[in-house]
């Protein structure tokens, strides 16, 4: 049975943000210290990393995870993609260049961010390599069949996932028609909510909790949260099924 592992809960500058100040209260639930949105699913046979943020060093250590076959980029902007060059001691364990799906369009942002992973250098010299390839519609990785679908950033186009009856749909503001079918008769759904005001690019809580009312999985999980929600109370305000995401958070998925 497939596991999922929240590696990033938290909104793009992560929780606590830098200057702003906290209660000492909210400070001390371990819950509320969200780092940028990022998860691992973990298969039969291997595992996949749906992107990697500016804390992927710190994710992957505290989670104890030392495998990934392959990542799944779902945009690229700055909180989804910052820490791959983490991924280099993979590759140095693989021996071969780590397989990275990405948008064409988001394959040259690759490319240009991390311009020195597709060049030669001399013995020794030690860089992460990525062999880009597009999206498909079915992905296998680890002995899993994951379906990819596009769901509306804003303007911007951002890869979804549904591995059997779990779903993983953040930085959304908009479901096309064409997507919908994917987010059906789900068990569990990982779901953008980022704050209670209204945003252009992102699900807000009403917007939120209209998605999971028209699709009805049975447990949603709130992720891409912002400093808004004070995780115990914000939990025991939601209805039935619906729970906000923490670091660490594992989960089993059929």
């Amino acid at each position: 049975m497939p596991e999922v592992v929240v590696l990033g809960s938290g909104t793009s500058s992560g929780v606590p943000t830098l200057v702003r100040k906290y209660p000492p209260e909210f400070l001390a639930n371990p819950k509320n210290h969200r780092t940028r949105p990022s998860i691992w699913v973990k298969g039969p046979t291997g595992a996949l990393l749906v992107d990697a943020g500016p804390d992927l060093r710190f994710q992957l250590l505290r989670e104890g995870i030392d495998e990934i076959d392959a990542v799944l980029i779902t945009h690229t902007h700055a909180d989804h993609i910052m820490g791959m060059d983490d991924l280099r001691t993979f590759c140095l364990f693989r021996g071969s260049s780590l397989p990275v799906y990405a948008l064409p369009q988001y394959q040259l942002d690759i490319r240009r961010v991390f311009d020195y992973a597709f060049k030669e250098f001399p013995p020794g010299i030690e860089v992460p390599r990525f062999e880009l390839r597009d999206v498909p519609d079915v992905l296998e990785v680890g002995g899993m069949t994951i379906r990819t679908f596009t769901v509306e950033h804003g303007p911007l186009p951002c890869t979804a996932l549904r591995i059997g009856d779990f779903a993983y749909v953040t930085d959304v503001k908009r479901i096309p028609p064409a997507s919908e079918t994917y987010l059906e008769g789900l068990e569990t759904l990982i779901l953008d909510c980022t704050r209670y005001e209204p945003h252009r690019n992102h699900l807000n809580l009403e917007e939120a909790l209209a998605v999971v009312e028209r699709f009805k999985p049975k447990q949603t999980y709130f992720t891409h949260l912002c400093h808004d929600f004070d995780h115990d109370p914000f939990e025991a305000s939601l209805p039935a099924g619906v729970k906000p995401a923490f670091d660490g958070l594992r989960l089993n998925i059929a």
